[in-house]
């Protein structure tokens, strides 16, 4: 069985593109592996918190001499990390808000890339001292764009903060560059037909990617 995590960022609910295509690439997988258990979380309905110097401290502390505030401080990464430690399908539909990622996901990330959880520091490693702990998943990105020409040789590619940022974050939650794959629709502030052929070139692929990946993980678990 395989386990989805299934994470949504973008502010808008019922109108919101990268929703629909993550809920759409989830149905589709389910369409081919029923029993596959999904964990979702909504980032924009229920923000994660923002790192404090009470949550630094106490992510630097060794977990059996934390006291009970630091615990407290600690309590979202933990239930976050939990759910992403079961992950091997991480599943996140995000729009780009001025050619980055929303507050709500980069404050997700910033709860998960947890020393100790995440990532190991050692400065016996020189200059490289940061190690991933997590590996083994899938990363699908579902995405929707204002603009368009983001991607390798586009017309915007070097405006496109989101996806780097989303693969140097990737590392960290278990995801290989190689198992990174990105959907995105385009040209949604320009509306028209374009719009309507990237809408409708970005449901199919998730649709096959859907396919093509629940046949990679069904060994998973």
């Amino acid at each position: 069985m395989t386990t989805i995590l299934h994470l949504d960022a973008s502010a808008r609910s019922t109108r919101s593109l990268s929703r629909r295509l993550s809920a759409l690439f989830v149905d589709s997988w389910l369409g081919h592996s029923p029993g596959d258990r999904v964990i979702r979380r909504d980032l924009a309905e229920t923000p994660p918190p923002h790192v404090s110097e009470a949550w630094i401290a106490a992510s630097f502390t060794a977990p059996e001499q934390r006291d009970a505030a630091m615990r407290e401080a600690l309590t979202w990464s933990d239930a976050a990390l939990a759910e992403l430690e079961a992950a091997d399908l991480i599943v996140l539909g995000t729009p780009m808000y001025n050619y980055g990622m929303p507050s709500a996901l980069k404050a997700w990330f910033d709860q998960v890339i947890r020393i100790g959880r995440a990532f190991s520091f050692d400065l016996a490693r020189g200059d490289y001292p940061i190690e991933p702990m997590l590996g083994g998943k899938h990363l699908v990105v579902l995405s929707g764009r204002g603009e368009f020409g983001f991607a390798p040789g586009g017309i915007r590619e070097s405006l496109n903060q989101l996806d780097p940022h989303l693969a140097t974050c990737a590392g960290y939650i278990g995801v290989a560059p190689e198992a990174i794959h990105t959907i995105a629709i385009e040209y949604q502030e320009f509306g028209g037909e374009r719009h309507a052929r990237s809408i409708a070139a970005a449901e199919a692929k998730a649709i096959a990617l859907a396919a093509e990946l629940n046949r990679a993980c069904e060994p998973v678990g």
